[in-house]
């Protein structure tokens, strides 16, 4: 009964009107999240953006693109990567750097037993502890 009523057409043409739509709502997202995220755009040149794209939208957000668009990505990339830096940095600051501290180690448990403190085996079972953590 349905089908009747609304054409295979006119179908398509609502799902593609419908997909177009949030596009459009996705690109201007993005439009925006690039203006703040500039980093070589001043406060002014900031809300100017902003302004035009909310007053013409349509023509604001391919402005835009064309005098902008190309630095897009990298400015996306760049942001990526900083946040990778900084997760990395954090997960070693949480961490330690097993490296270092492991080799820092040995060395004072060898000092101790050129010292005489530690015995042969009491330095070859740390040393296993160290090296097996």
């Amino acid at each position: 009964m349905l089908a009747t009523d609304y054409p295979v057409l006119d179908l398509f043409l609502t799902m593609l009107y419908f997909f177009l739509f949030f596009i459009w709502i996705w690109l201007l997202v993005m439009v925006f999240f690039d203006i703040f995220r500039s980093r070589d755009m001043g406060g002014v040149a900031k809300t100017l953006w902003v302004i035009f794209i909310i007053i013409l939208p349509f023509l604001g957000v391919f402005v835009y693109l064309i005098a902008r668009g190309g630095k897009m990505h990298e400015r996306q990339a760049q942001a990526a990567a900083e946040q990778r830096k900084s997760f990395d940095q954090y997960v070693q600051q949480a961490a330690g750097t097993p490296g270092a501290d492991t080799a820092s180690q040995l060395s004072k448990l060898a000092d101790l037993k050129n010292q005489g403190v530690l015995t042969e085996e009491e330095f070859q079972s740390e040393k296993s502890k160290l090296l097996n953590a």
